[in-house]
């Protein structure tokens, strides 16, 4: 008779949401909303990210009682007010912080207008990102709750990195499904390697692994969702596209659940036996369309990344607009397309401020720019004010050079306190690595979005995006001649950036290694670099943190990004050199 009892399939629902830190009632909407949403679509179960209650994230806050609270307090309502409005059938996992014992990160499964179950790590020490991957030890409690005639174990995020934790212990549990819920943040090809590392826990679990991840931004990070389901042996079920705020759905056939709870060695299997009026599953009427999103192209990704990270900062501050210089460059002319993409051409503020040293074709050039984008343009010529700073101080060379750039980044400021713009940075990886930046100058703004995009990344987005463009008919949004003209900051008569820099190629190659894979000068001659050239761009390196501390924040794309990631100390007599 055992044998013939029907296997019991769920429909799985993947919430691939948007929430904001601190917006406890707020996110707790978006909860109820797409819960109705799923429910209406035949759904057994839905899955929310990590921290969903809170918003991810929440950094210091964690340190609040008050925040805890009100965190626990939110969690209680949404699960009543999912009764209230006829869902208390169906089942809901989501993420929230836990005080119980201090803060912990929390999975919470609701059901009946209850909280049925919990899931938390060990009490967590604050990190700008929770990093968990060693909390999972032995004793630490493992969570199973029985639904729908299936077991279901709950994890939370980089339980899904650890070999022999949590889905070790649900392949010896017997579970028939595991549920990992996510903050992931976003890093250039962090997509190819999600699923080959759940298709290792799915196999180690012997089960089906829901993973659900957040989409947006919070302040520098970028989550890019890439949801999905992976069956026991490692069929993708279904994968959501990235940066898509959207519900995603499967059927899945999940193992009879164990007719008693097993004990596990190494770790105590708590079974929460939900309300056995709940019926098995079987699969609803009508069939959920599948979903295999295709993956990005390395550009299509970063440029992604770039106009949610945007976009998020401008909405979630309550800024409408934003602002910045146009030089007639390729740094201000991608920054401002980024801006275009994200806010639209009309919500960008575009200033032209031209010295006794621009070019006609800067001025130009930013003019065209400006007109592709459909964006606001004025032209606010700087002479003036220069030379007003440099004949009262007697100023000459590299101070008078600098004044240019502080009077553009002060004039700037300035219209942003009289219309209530957002100041854009323009700067990008490369030159804040080496210093080649004027504090309080192109160095002012609240967002820097090429923060973490080398000069030669650079380059490949603005054509890339010409190339999507034209693809589509569209106007190009970045004129040719910003894209292959030398860059300058024309701050002196004839100057190019490789006056003071090398070639940009052979200069981002040094600081991915120096900055991103954190090798010493001696290891990059040894890999063919030029022992001076190495030293010299290791030294800037060094001598330029303090600006960097300085500068605005900015989307996060690699694994090693200045301000979150990467901290020298500012006080600092150790000095990388080549020793031959």
């Amino acid at each position: 008779m055992r044998k013939n009892r029907r296997v019991p399939v769920l429909r799985l629902a993947l919430a691939q949401v948007n929430t904001t830190v601190g917006d406890l009632a707020g996110n707790a909407g978006v909860v109820l909303d797409r819960t109705r949403e799923a429910a209406a679509a035949g759904a057994h179960l839905v899955a929310f990210p990590e921290l969903a209650i809170t918003g991810y994230p929440p950094e210091d806050l964690v340190l609040r009682r008050s925040f805890r609270s009100a965190s626990s307090t939110a969690l209680k309502r949404l699960a009543a007010d999912l009764a209230a409005a006829g869902l208390g059938n169906t089942g809901v996992v989501v993420g929230y912080l836990d005080s119980d014992g201090g803060p912990r990160n929390a999975a919470a499964f609701l059901l009946g207008g209850t909280v049925v179950a919990r899931y938390f790590k060990h009490h967590l020490p604050n990190y700008g990102v929770f990093d968990e991957r060693r909390n999972f030890v032995a004793g630490t409690t493992f969570v199973v709750v029985r639904y729908r005639g299936a077991d279901i174990a709950l994890t939370i995020c980089e339980d899904v990195w650890q070999d022999g934790g949590p889905f070790a212990v649900a392949g010896a549990a017997g579970v028939g499904l595991v549920v990992n819920i996510n903050g992931s943040p976003y890093e250039r090809n962090k997509d190819d390697v999600r699923l080959p590392l759940l298709q290792r826990r799915a196999a180690e679990a012997g089960a089906p692994v829901l993973y659900v991840n957040m989409v947006g931004a919070q302040d520098e990070l970028v989550f890019d969702g890439d949801s999905m389901i992976v069956a026991a042996q490692g069929t993708v079920l279904v994968r959501a596209p990235q940066y898509v705020e959207a519900m995603y759905y499967a059927d899945v056939a999940v193992a009879h659940a164990q007719a008693v709870p097993i004990e596990v060695t190494g770790a105590a299997m708590i079974v929460e036996r939900v309300d056995a009026a709940v019926p098995s599953a079987s699969a609803p009427p009508g069939t959920p369309p599948v979903v295999l999103a295709e993956r990005m192209s390395d550009e299509a990704e970063v440029w992604g990344a770039l106009v949610i990270g945007l976009r998020d900062y401008v909405g979630k501050n309550g800024f409408r607009s934003v602002v910045l210089g146009v030089s007639g460059g390729i740094d201000s002319a991608v920054v401002a397309a980024v801006a275009a993409d994200a806010i639209g051409g009309a919500n960008v503020h575009g200033v032209s401020m031209p010295s006794v040293y621009s070019s006609e074709h800067s001025r130009s050039d930013a003019s065209d720019l400006i007109q592709r984008l459909g964006a606001h343009y004025r032209v606010v010529p700087i002479a003036p004010m220069v030379e007003a700073f440099v004949s009262a101080l007697a100023l000459s060379g590299l101070a008078e050079e600098n004044v240019q750039a502080r009077v553009r980044g002060s004039t700037l400021m300035a219209l942003s306190n009289a219309e209530g713009h957002l100041v854009l940075a323009t700067g990008n990886k490369s030159e804040l690595a080496v210093g080649y930046s004027t504090i309080y100058g192109d160095a002012v703004g609240g967002f820097a979005p090429l923060k973490d995009v080398p000069k030669t990344l650079v380059w490949s987005l603005a054509r890339w995006r010409n190339a999507a463009a034209e693809s589509r008919g569209e106007v190009a949004p970045i004129p040719p001649n910003s894209i292959t003209k030398p860059p300058s900051a024309e701050l002196r008569p004839g100057q190019l950036d490789t006056d003071s820099l090398p070639d940009y190629a052979v200069l981002d190659a040094i600081i991915e290694r120096y900055v991103d894979d954190d090798e010493g000068v001696e290891q990059i001659i040894a890999e063919g670099f030029d022992r001076e050239l190495a030293t010299r761009i290791a030294q800037l390196i060094d001598r330029a943190e303090w600006k960097r501390r300085q500068y605005p924040i900015g989307p996060k794309i690699s694994f090693k990004s200045f301000g979150r990631d990467r901290r020298l100390p500012v006080t600092n007599r150790w000095r990388e050199a080549g020793r031959g």
